[in-house]
């Protein structure tokens, strides 16, 4: 049987020079103690609980380590073997695991490292300094580059495509850095970050990296793609994806637009512009856009010369159904997803490396894809209508 502590005896213990921690220190017994009445309550629980025969069968031991030195726990066991513990799980060895654990979940919240640092003194007790906590994070890199280098599947519906800028330390000095995104929506409806790619900024060429990249990786075929504005992008996707219909962010096009529209004009600008983009179709959107340089082609022949040179790719939604149409006109479903990174690094004016920006951003996309369990809103339909407009190309991905 296990020796009750004594608060009176450990007190006097402590005042004759006793080490608290440690083998012999003075918490150890009262952190087994506890430990195993826990244990114990946990069994008693399962027991109350279980529709089966079953009872206690004994104590088996181990050791643990924890921040005032290894214990050997009394762990009880069930006759059925049904028993999974909760506070010490049956092969956890160290308190040390449960830690981390907690410190890569406040990471993965965008707390700072001090931060961290306190609220693991508050609920442990103990010193973790922020060059463990950086050990401790840097663990993910692995993770990383894996998720980075996995299989893809072989083909995707619509993908979107976009950029989000952070300030990385480079050579002494803070530099701007570009992190691509590439979200993809599969063909059971779900979105998926495809992958992460980080570069010193923003180009066509660099795309064309990150495409072939995916291609490398197991992707045959991109239905609709739907990107920003940059300049050279759809050329880029299809030398790699020569089938793959581009759309241009609507959203990106319309902010482009406003910035060369006099305040005073902008609410007057944006009825006559919504006729176009809203349009039933693209000969009604095409009648609109005339109308629209008719009116305003001499103070702002630059916004409508944008829209005459990228209308191909602006235009791309019209040809399809409405359940379509929301999915593709704007990048607005990877902006989610930067709107979790942002979150996460708000309070970041800039990072030490390169994984240090890519660590944490992964652990943005693990919270954000815990909403991603359920297909988009009319999937069923939607895949219909897709392998009607697109006949042949998903013949060999679909089980039909």
């Amino acid at each position: 049987m296990t020796e009750k502590f004594n608060f009176d005896e450990a007190l006097k213990a402590i005042q004759s020079g006793q080490a608290v921690t440690g083998k012999d220190g003075v918490l150890g017994p009262l952190v087994k103690q506890l430990t195993e009445a826990a244990l114990e309550a946990e069994l008693e629980s399962h027991l109350a609980d279980d529709v089966l025969p079953n009872r206690k069968n004994g104590k088996t031991r181990k050791t643990l380590k924890t921040s005032v030195g290894r214990i050997d726990l009394d762990t009880p066991r069930d006759r059925a073997g049904t028993f999974e513990p909760q506070i010490i799980k049956k092969h956890q060895t160290s308190v040390s695991d449960e830690i981390e654990t907690k410190i890569l979940s406040m990471y993965g919240r965008g707390l700072s490292y001090s931060d961290i640092s306190e609220h693991v003194a508050e609920i442990y007790g103990i010193s973790v300094s922020t060059a463990a906590i950086s050990a401790i994070t840097d663990k993910i890199i692995d993770t990383v580059k894996a998720w980075q280098q996995r299989p893809l599947d072989s083909h995707y519906p619509f993908v979107w495509l976009d950029a989000i800028h952070y300030k990385v330390r480079a050579q002494g000095h803070y530099e701007s850095r570009a992190i691509y995104t590439v979200l993809g929506l599969n063909l059971d409806g779900k979105k998926d970050v495809l992958g992460l790619y980080l570069s010193e900024s923003e180009g066509a060429n660099f795309w064309l990296g990150v495409l072939s990249d995916l291609q490398n990786r197991g992707i045959k075929d991109i239905l609709i793609a739907s990107v920003d504005g940059l300049t050279g992008f759809p050329e880029a996707i299809q030398t790699i994806f020569p089938k793959t219909e581009v759309q241009l962010c609507i959203v990106h096009q319309i902010r482009n637009s406003l910035r060369y529209v006099a305040s005073k004009h902008q609410k007057e600008f944006m009825v006559d512009l919504k006729r176009v983009y809203k349009a039933l179709n693209k000969e009604a959107a095409e009648s609109a856009l005339d109308d629209l340089e008719e009116k305003w082609g001499d103070k702002y022949a630059i916004v409508i010369k944008s829209w005459r040179k990228k209308w191909d790719n602006l235009s791309v939604y019209f040809r399809y159904p409405e359940a379509i149409r929301k999915v593709i006109y704007t990048t607005n479903s990877i902006e989610a997803v930067h709107r979790q990174f942002r979150k996460l690094t708000k309070t970041k004016g800039g990072f030490p490396n390169d994984n240090s920006l890519l660590k944490l951003l992964y652990m943005g996309i693990q919270n954000a894809s815990k909403k991603w369990t359920m297909p988009i809103q009319n999937w069923g339909l939607t895949l219909s209508q897709l392998a009607i407009f697109f006949e042949g190309r998903l013949d060999g991905a679909l089980d039909l």
